[in-house]
């Protein structure tokens, strides 16, 4: 139980896509910082997924993978 390991830490940017190396960080960010919205505004208008594929015109499967943040 005494034992302490040093662990380094490297702080990163405001966008973890491109500390993580992606070439299209920046596009990566904004479809994330879109979905995450696109999720809150369904929950606080407490939207089933089928109600909120309809406001926005597609199928439900697809406001699922949105609302994982699969995009």
């Amino acid at each position: 139980m005494g034992q302490h390991t040093e662990v380094a830490v490297e702080e990163g940017s405001a966008n973890v896509y491109g500390d993580l190396g992606y070439a299209d960080a920046a596009e990566m960010q904004r479809k994330s910082q879109l979905a995450a919205e696109i999720a809150r505004a369904i929950k606080a208008r407490r939207l089933t997924q089928g109600d909120a594929a309809a406001l926005l015109g597609i199928d439900q499967a697809k406001v699922s993978r949105i609302t994982r943040g699969q995009f």
